[in-house]
């Protein structure tokens, strides 16, 4: 449905609501001033215009706006043009400046052709509501474009400041203006010498205080050999980052700068470092997806080796930092850069880890701020490297990888060699890369898999589809006929290539080599000649390796699901392939330069394009900035019917037709366009935005078409392989007729890829972008070396200087009048004022004093120039912080006067409780002191009862001890007295019986003597038992020492024996002839050893000792005897070790003898073997000797550890 265009229709602008106030005011000056509403809401539009623009005074200004609320006017605006006069103007201009301005509105296409975009649509809307209305557009002045200098070269030669002028061979050098004629100009450079130059060649140079200027704008005179000249003063200190407005420059170092790091990234979170990096731009994009909740994107490009894919990967790292949580996810979206950089990136004769593919990552965030999610996209995989390698380049780095580190039992099952064995990554003869380490990075790639959690089974799988990529390389074929028609070669190649993919070698070979075709009902097998079948085996190669790396893709987006936690906040990068030119370019580096078109496209419509309308339409005092456009290359390439992919679609479908043919297509229906240029054969050139690139057609059609027969589906379908069969039928889902995959009917290779491209660009639209240019300083790769030219021409292309300009005179900031007066609109100090935005808006830059040139009044937006922003956002959070402060002190007394309360509250209930529980408590202790008290009378009668008994008890039980003690001694003397009376009875008379009083007395004296005795007789019984325990613990510990020196001597005579019997074999061995009587067995010992178990001394084990003093048997005797058998044992011993070295020094002298021959004897000694029988018959005699004396001490201490068993009581009672 159209809009119409009545102003019944469409909603006043607040500008127009303000006109209308003042026309009112004019017409009745006694009227109460009523000041405007507040605008209406309505859809945003950039092509929106207002509907009574016509009607606005020829001479209008914002300051007349201005003037109801100060009284006076402070400018005044150039008068409105009709559309006549612009464009006899802009003729005008042309014809002075020499050049074609690109205007925007404007449509450039012939009648009859049909243009395609991503932006189709909303061009469509724009057409669908612009207003047919003259816009307030100033003029320009074309003088603008000359020398800003031009009139002060009297100046520059009177304060002798320098200029930039290129010489000779091309470079711009600094020098001074000596003097000066009408066109030409002397100067005297640096170097001394004096050149004389075109005026218009010498640009102005910039003070020496703007040398390494971090932003662009900073140039006080902004040229080409000034921007250079910066870059270069800032590449040789290693600053390789600067800005140019918005956009973030990056010069490849070509090494490692220590500008990266956890340090680097804390310094930009807390906003501590504002320096040029890719971490300010990453923070930027963070920053502002969650203030304004809209999704960012973060391009980078440049050309091929300008450092795209480093610069993306430090944007995720600062991103994985920024917005880093407890799940882990941003460190599985950082390893995913390893799998993408293994599978997808190649060495090319310009970069060392060149992406061979374009890929979009879109990180999502919480609504904390905090990674959740990502989601990858990847465009147009280069296949035909897995095949074809030029000089000096190599393959996908994976397959060198998997060769250099894959593990010795991975190798056997895969049946892999080295890569120089492959003739996929032989052909080129570049097989490693200076500094790279191809087994470490593989062992980093098994860890990345294991992050990504992909299982070690689907690892396996992928790595035994790599390794019959490689072995298909190396299928051969022999020609059979004349007809140049082949089988294949029966080798290990087929073989191992069917063994990895799962299928029958013969069935294999079959499809390699011959081609069904359907004729009727009939099915008819054709051979396949030499190019055909070459071609067959590329294909299926290139298949294999295209559908694993896209689901590779796949594992990873599953792993890096969002899943239910998608809040719509993401931040996008895109690192896709840079422009290249190379000596041989071909579909695929066509594809690439068209992207880099396309992205260039979207550059410039959001750094020129759009920014430039948007202030035309808005009535804003705009001098437009003239760039390079491409939209022309553009319409070259996507055109219909007649532009480049279109006749190669359209040539793809016939089947005669050749890459000649097609060539002859471009150059008959192109020739036209100045963006082409038909050569000679198969050869045509584009002018691309980046330059001039010559393309060779051969081998366009076959890529573009990409067929794959329906026999090679069928097999893979039929494969153990569990991708394979996965691969095979997602082919068979794309198409309509299984058995016909070629069809026409399906899409090419690059219509593919522009739907990618037309989709990635719709992605692109509906973000807020930041743009990285990567610029490659040299062409060999070198660190510290600065090409001018090289690095001039990637300015150029990227339209460094223009965006300079656009950021000098442009408005970066701008909100509509109801943002801006809703965010900062309660700053106003008079509330009296009328509240509609507008109003609110003027009002609040006049109350800050903002600078008229700071910023403009449009229609819908206010337009702020850089850096203005800030000064509102500083006094908004002064403010805030202020009204903050206040809240906080205000809620502070309501919480503390509430807390009091409650205190007061919770002491007066505690009161009450506390009561409660004392009362409580009193209670029971009453209760317990007055039990108490009626027991204490029956406690004290029953405690005296107590101590009456037990006193009785006590006297009771002394007394009965008394009488013991008397009846004791009267029973002792009893029995003294009536033995004294037997033995006098018997030797004397009975007269001679009677005992005189002074005997009893003498005996009673002995009797006590005796005791003493034998008291002190017990005392030294004590001291014995304890110096006989001293002895029995040396006893233990000495039997332990013979146990073991048993043990130790059965080794050393077992040695002895092993040592003899040697000696034995040695001797007999040599008198085998001699002595034929006298051999001996050589297993039995020389000496006749007994066995272990005869020659043990049987030592018991350790028993506790009990001794009994019987039979004259004192302490002192045992210990003598214990110590007698204790020295012989050590005695034993000590001839035991004696003994033994005697015994091998005299067997290890014989044997030496023996050894040293007939020489070794000397005259009238005896013969080796006579001196081993003399030794054999002393070991024998000193044998039997040390076993009996070795009996005999074993019967001693058998003896002593019996009487040890013996009852040890023998002091018993007394008497």
């Amino acid at each position: 449905m159209m809009l119409s265009a009545s102003p019944n229709t469409l909603a006043k602008s607040s500008l127009e609501e303000m006109l209308e106030s003042l026309r009112q005011k004019d017409d009745s000056d006694h009227r109460p001033r009523d000041m405007p509403p507040a605008l209406p809401s309505r859809p945003n539009s950039r092509a929106r215009l207002p509907s009574a623009r016509r009607s606005l005074p020829a001479k209008f200004n914002v300051s007349s706006v201005m003037e109801d609320q100060n009284g006076s006017v402070t400018s005044s605006q150039p008068a409105a043009e009709t559309g006549s006069e612009r464009k006899e103007e802009g003729k005008r201009k042309e014809k002075d400046l020499g050049v074609k301005r690109s205007s925007f509105g404007s449509k450039k296409m012939r009648t009859g052709l049909k243009s395609e975009s991503p932006y189709e649509a909303e061009k469509k809307e724009e057409e669908n509501v612009k207003i047919s209305a003259a816009k307030v557009t100033p003029v320009k002045n074309a003088e603008e474009h000359k020398p800003e200098w031009n009139d002060n070269v009297e100046y520059f030669i009177k304060k002798k400041l320098r200029v930039w002028c290129r010489v000779g061979n091309g470079q711009w050098q600094l020098g001074m203006i000596q003097s000066t004629t009408a066109d030409t100009s002397l100067v005297m450079l640096s170097t001394a010498n004096v050149v004389k130059v075109s005026t218009e060649e010498l640009f102005p140079a910039n003070p020496d205080i703007l040398e390494g200027v971090e932003d662009l704008i900073q140039l006080s005179y902004l040229n080409e050999p000034s921007v250079l000249y910066n870059l270069r003063v800032r590449y040789s200190q290693d600053l390789i980052y600067s800005k140019a407005g918005p956009v973030l420059i990056a010069v490849n170092p070509f090494k490692n700068v220590e500008i990266y790091g956890n340090d680097f990234i804390s310094a930009y979170q807390k906003k501590s470092v504002d320096a040029p990096h890719v971490y300010a731009v990453a923070d930027a994009a963070y920053d502002e997806m969650m203030r304004e909740e809209k999704n960012q994107s973060i391009i980078i490009s440049g050309e091929s080796g300008a450092g795209k894919t480093e610069t993306a990967k430090f944007a995720m790292q600062y991103l994985a930092a920024l917005g880093g949580g407890s799940c882990g996810v941003e460190y599985e979206i950082l390893k995913t850069t390893c799998i993408l950089e293994a599978f997808g990136n190649a060495k090319t004769s310009r970069n060392a880890n060149s992406s061979r593919f374009g890929k979009l990552i879109e990180i999502h965030f919480s609504a904390m701020g905090k990674i959740c999610g990502a989601k990858l996209d990847t465009f147009l995989l280069e296949k035909s490297r897995v095949v074809q390698l030029f000089n000096g380049e190599r393959s996908y780095h994976i397959f060198y990888e998997l060769c250099a580190g894959a593990s010795p039992i991975l190798k056997e099952k895969l049946k892999l060699k080295t890569a120089s064995e492959y003739t996929y990554l032989s052909q080129s003869d570049c097989l490693t890369i200076n500094g790279v380490d191809d087994a470490q990075k593989f062992h980093k790639l098994l860890e990345a898999f294991d992050i990504v959690q992909i299982p070690k089974e689907h690892q396996e799988r992928v790595f035994a589809l790599l390794a019959a990529v490689l072995w298909l390389g190396n299928v051969s074929f022999r020609v059979t006929d004349n007809e140049n028609h082949v089988e294949v070669v029966a080798d290990e190649a087929v073989t191992n290539a069917a063994m990895l993919m799962g299928c029958n070698s013969e069935e294999l070979m079959v499809v390699l080599s011959t081609r069904k075709l359907q004729a009727g009902t009939d099915c008819i097998a054709k051979k396949l000649t030499l190019r055909q079948a070459t071609d067959m085996r590329d294909g299926i190669a290139k298949f294999i390796y295209a559908n694993l790396f896209d689901w590779l893709v796949e594992q990873i987006n599953i792993a890096l699901e969002v899943g239910k936690s998608l809040t719509g906040r993401s931040i996008s990068i895109l690192d896709i392939y840079g422009f290249e030119s190379f000596k041989n370019n071909s579909f695929e580096q066509f594809c690439i330069n068209y992207a880099n078109e396309r992205l260039q496209q979207h550059f410039n419509r959001h750094l020129f394009k759009l920014e430039q309308e948007e202030y035309e339409e808005d009535g804003i005092d705009w001098t437009k900035v003239e760039f390079v456009d491409n939209q022309e290359c553009l319409d070259l390439i996507e055109k219909k019917p007649i532009g480049l992919l279109s006749l190669l679609d359209e040539e793809s479908n016939f089947p005669k037709a050749t890459d000649l043919t097609f060539a002859n297509k471009l150059k008959q229906h192109l020739k036209t366009n100045s963006c082409f240029k038909g050569e000679r054969g198969r050869a045509f050139r584009v002018n691309h935005y980046a330059g001039e690139v010559l393309y060779d057609t051969n081998g366009f059609l076959e890529k573009n078409r990409d067929p794959l027969p329906a026999d090679l589906i069928n097999l893979l379908s039929s494969c153990d392989c569990h991708l394979l069969k996965l691969f095979s039928s997602k082919m068979r889902d794309k198409s309509q007729k299984p058995l016909m995959l070629s069809d026409s009917t399906n899409q090419t290779v690059g219509t593919k890829f522009k739907g990618q491209l037309f989709k990635l660009m719709n992605t692109l639209e509906n973000t807020s972008p930041h743009f990285i240019r990567c610029i490659k300083p040299n062409s060999k790769q070198l660190s510290r070396v600065y090409e001018e030219d090289l690095v001039l021409q990637q300015l150029r292309c990227c339209g460094v200087l223009e965006v300079v300009r656009i950021s000098r005179s442009g408005y970066p900031t701008r909100l509509t009048h109801q943002e801006f007066a809703g965010r900062y609109g309660f700053l106003l100090s008079d509330k009296r004022l009328s509240q509609d935005p507008l109003s609110v808006s003027i009002a609040v830059l006049k109350q800050y004093d903002v600078h008229p040139e700071m910023y403009q009044v449009g229609y819908t937006k206010l337009y702020l120039r850089t850096g203005q922003i800030g000064i509102f956002e500083d006094r908004r959070k002064k403010v805030l912080q202020g009204i903050v402060g206040l809240q906080k002190h205000f809620r502070g007394h309501l919480s503390r006067g509430y807390f009091h309360n409650m205190r007061k509250g919770a002491l007066v209930l505690q009161s009450y409780v506390r009561g409660e529980n004392a009362r409580r408590m009193f209670d029971n202790e009453a209760k317990i002191h007055a039990d108490s008290e009626a027991s204490t009378g029956e406690l004290t009668a029953v405690i005296h009862l107590q101590s009456v008994v037990r006193g009785w008890l006590a006297r009771k039980r002394f007394k009965s001890m008394q009488r013991q003690q008397e009846l004791l001694n009267v029973t002792t003397k009893s029995k003294s007295k009536a033995g004294r009376r037997i033995s006098e009875d018997k030797d004397l008379p009975q007269e001679q019986f009677q005992v005189q009083p002074s005997a009893m007395s003498d005996l009673q004296k002995r009797v006590l003597n005796s005791e003493a005795a034998l008291v002190q007789k017990e005392e030294e019984n004590t001291a014995l038992r304890e110096q006989l325990r001293q002895f029995e613990e040396r006893w233990s510990e000495y039997e332990v020492k013979m146990k073991s020196m048993e043990e130790t001597w059965q080794k050393q005579m077992s040695s002895l024996q092993m040592s003899l019997a040697a000696a034995r074999k040695s001797l007999a061995s040599e008198n085998v002839t001699s002595q034929a009587g006298g051999r001996q067995d050589t297993s039995i010992s020389p000496f006749g050893y007994d066995s272990e178990d005869t020659m043990s001394t049987g030592t018991p084990g350790v028993r506790t000792p009990t001794t009994k003093f019987t039979n004259g048997n004192t302490p002192e005797l045992r210990i003598r005897e214990l110590n007698g058998s204790l020295n012989a044992v050590n005695h034993l011993a000590r001839e035991f070790d004696q003994r033994r070295l005697n015994f091998d020094d005299d067997a290890r002298a014989i044997v030496e003898v023996k050894h040293g021959g007939p020489q070794a004897t000397p005259n009238g000694q005896q013969h080796p073997e006579d001196e081993f029988r003399r030794l054999k018959l002393r070991f024998e005699t000193w044998k039997k000797d040390y076993k009996a004396r070795l009996r005999e001490t074993k019967a001693r201490l058998h003896r002593v550890d019996g009487d040890k068993s013996r009852n040890r009581k023998w002091w018993g009672k007394r008497g």
